[in-house]
């Protein structure tokens, strides 16, 4: 079934974190490397992408506790799958196969999932990060102009990891986390070029972006409407709000993104914020409340969760948000 189809009778729901899940394994060095890269001459314990070549078990696993908890579009464990956020391990040659084998490992859990019920036809997300690195912004506070990256090198980093994500049987690409518009803007060019270089059908884009604190506004200083006004030229199935916040503080951008939006919605918080210790406390139920609230106000198409969220959380929200009618597409005056 064709997404949108799904989208127009109920609000689905996208899976949890992932990295909170990987904790959960207690892995070690040994773990990370596997047989393969038992070698390799850095560390690379906390390089969870490389688990979907070396563990991919674990990852298939964990996207299955998503899939019973009732997520029905489950992201890859991509979040750092290009040559650019690899280089933290000098791994930038893993990148295509990282891809490949992330959306494997998804597309096998969701294959699997369809089967039991093809009424409820789960999706696969190709997960694209936001970069360890900012086109916007300068990493030397004493030379405002400097760049670490040009446009070039992050669309080119992303063209590789979108052809890795649909070769391994991504259904969505998904541009998350944007804390930097014009990063996201490298994504969104890198996928439309892959497409049109490669003629293969487009993929729909999800595009979540990033407010990082009170002030409303994006790391690098755009406004919610902004920040809508600047990616909407990609025509995306949803745009939405993850990560830096939890729900409670979430509210009042989804609130109005909602009103803004010309298309889907999503919106997928924090289990609340992290306490002294960087952990979640927010319980399942908590974060369930809330989804449920927007849910009903009409402010969402697409729910689930970011850090510190577990199929406990993804379950709860399924329950909550499971008889509520989806947000209507409001009618957007194209003309000032």
């Amino acid at each position: 079934m064709d997404i949108r189809k799904a989208l127009e009778k109920r609000i689905l729901i996208i899976d949890g974190a992932m990295g909170t899940m990987i904790q959960r394994y207690k892995l070690e060095e040994a773990d990370y490397r596997g047989e393969r890269f038992k070698d390799w001459h850095l560390d690379v314990k906390g390089n969870n992408d490389l688990l979907c070549i070396t563990q991919p078990h674990i990852i298939e696993e964990i996207h299955g506790q998503y899939l019973d908890a009732g997520a029905d579009i489950i992201e890859t464990n991509t979040f750092s799958s290009t040559t650019i956020a690899m280089a933290d391990y000098e791994m930038q040659s893993l990148a295509y196969e990282l891809n490949v084998a992330a959306a494997q490992c998804a597309r096998r859990a969701a294959d699997k999932y369809t089967q039991k019920d093809p009424s409820k036809p789960r999706y696969v997300a190709g997960a694209i990060g936001p970069l360890n690195k900012t086109l916007s912004l300068s990493p030397d506070v004493n030379n405002p102009g400097f760049r670490a990256l040009t446009f070039d090198e992050a669309m080119t980093a992303y063209y590789e990891q979108v052809s890795g994500l649909v070769e391994g049987g991504a259904d969505i690409i998904l541009i998350e986390t944007i804390f930097d518009t014009l990063n996201a803007k490298a994504a969104i060019y890198a996928t439309k070029k892959f497409f049109q270089d490669t003629g293969k059908p487009e993929l729909p884009i999800m595009i979540s972006g990033t407010i990082t604190d009170a002030s409303g506004r994006t790391l690098s200083g755009q406004t919610l409407e902004a920040f809508y006004t600047s990616v909407f030229h990609a025509k995306p199935l949803s745009i939405g709000l993850n990560c830096a916040l939890g729900a409670a503080e979430m509210r009042p951008h989804i609130e109005e993104l909602s009103q803004i939006a010309a298309c889907y919605t999503s919106a997928y918080p924090n289990a609340g914020l992290p306490n002294a210790m960087g952990e979640y406390d927010e319980q399942p139920e908590q974060t369930a409340h809330f989804l449920e609230e927007w849910a009903e106000e009409g402010f969402v198409n697409i729910v689930g969760g970011c850090c510190g969220t577990t199929p406990d959380h993804i379950r709860h929200i399924a329950e909550h948000v499971k008889n509520i009618t989806p947000r209507k597409l409001p009618v957007v005056e194209e003309v000032l």
